[in-house]
């Protein structure tokens, strides 16, 4: 089986602005050919690793290298990188094809190069036929189309994104996500992309980086951190979540048993402990953690199931799906289903259950 190159490695790098520290120890590895997304709040330093990957800073401490050179301290116009930012960044005053044009003389591409370099490059974008239109001319989809394509024109090492999809309007977004998870295939360019958008992350990447305060908190598909997240921060920030506290009673080795305050208990399957500490005592003060996707509501015949009395508090139509709030022994519990029995009414008393393999437990 051959084995996968790091076009990107971060080796334990170190960022301070006046006395905020940034980037606090960021250990990446980026690998050919792939879409990596950087994910995290305001503040967690995904657009400072980005910058630091581009050259626009160096970092304090720790090391850089792209395709295997180390690059601290080499100034961004050696590094060969293409970069798309959130305000598209195009000169107003040239047309799409000389925008496109402008790289390629920096790099001292011929003539006849550039023409069909930028032919294909707007190809790929879906932007034929506009190349002497100016940027005041296109809409925001159009005008990010042609960052993105002046970005692959010079044929960059990397393509970097940052926030390149958050001036679009929703629809627009979700068109765009797409285009740029095909266009990337169909380059094969190695591509950063930095967003707090958790559903953009989740349907573009090839792996998550979930950033937190300057940190990396975990790396994996999407799938992974979604189903698999490492820490109560991974949990709480990559989609919804119910949360309830209690009490270890009972630790098999199939099951913890978990008593909450109104001495209701709940089933964890053994397996689902996050966090650094995950060896659990009888008496442990802990967290409990579900999906509302994961919740069944209404008729629950399965014995695999771990069942309970609520009462409904809200529903909410969204469209595809149902979003209902519940009452359950004093804490708001979250339900997302399909359908709903038309008998259900603001304070009808309902089953709901769901299996332990589905509850995460974290020690408090």
């Amino acid at each position: 089986m051959q084995q996968v190159m790091n076009d990107v490695e971060i080796r334990g790098a170190y960022k301070k602005f006046g006395t905020n520290v940034v980037l606090g120890g960021v250990d990446l590895d980026v690998k050919q050919g792939e879409l990596l997304t950087l994910l995290g709040p305001s503040g967690c330093g995904k657009t400072t690793t980005l910058n630091l990957i581009a050259g626009f800073i160096d970092a304090d401490q720790g090391e850089l290298y792209i395709k295997g050179k180390r690059m601290n301290g080499v100034p961004p116009y050696k590094r060969d990188l293409g970069m798309v930012f959130q305000g598209y960044s195009l000169f107003p005053h040239m047309t799409v094809y000389e925008n496109l044009e402008f790289g390629l003389k920096l790099h001292k591409v011929d003539k006849t190069e550039s023409g069909s370099r930028i032919k294909n490059a707007l190809e790929i974008v879906k932007m034929t036929g506009l190349e002497q239109r100016y940027p005041r001319e296109l809409s925001g989809g159009q005008r990010q189309r042609v960052a993105i394509a002046r970005a692959l024109v010079v044929q960059p090492k990397l393509l970097l994104l940052d926030e390149p999809l958050s001036n679009l309007d929703a629809k627009l977004r979700q068109e765009l996500r797409m285009e740029i998870k095909r266009l990337q295939k169909e380059v094969g360019v190695t591509t950063i992309f930095v967003t707090h958008d958790q559903e953009e992350a989740l349907s573009m990447s090839d792996r998550i980086v979930i950033m937190d305060r300057g940190k990396v908190e975990q790396v994996g598909t999407p799938t992974e951190i979604y189903a698999n997240p490492r820490s109560e921060f991974v949990f709480n920030f990559i989609g919804k979540s119910n949360s309830m506290h209690g009490s270890i009673v009972h630790i098999d080795a199939n099951n913890i048993t978990v008593q909450r305050e109104n001495g209701e208990q709940m089933l964890v399957e053994a397996g689902n402990v996050m966090g650094a500490d995950r060896l659990c005592s009888i008496g442990d003060q802990v967290k409990l953690y579900i999906r509302p996707e994961k919740v069944a509501i209404g008729p629950v015949s399965d014995a695999d199931y771990d069942l309970h009395t609520v009462r409904i508090t809200q529903m909410n139509y969204l469209g595809s799906s149902w979003e209902i709030f519940t009452s359950f022994q004093g804490d708001s519990l979250q339900v997302q289903c399909s359908d709903i029995d038309p008998a259900w009414t603001i304070g009808s008393e309902v089953k709901i259950g769901w299996k332990p393999s589905d509850v995460m437990l974290i020690k408090q």
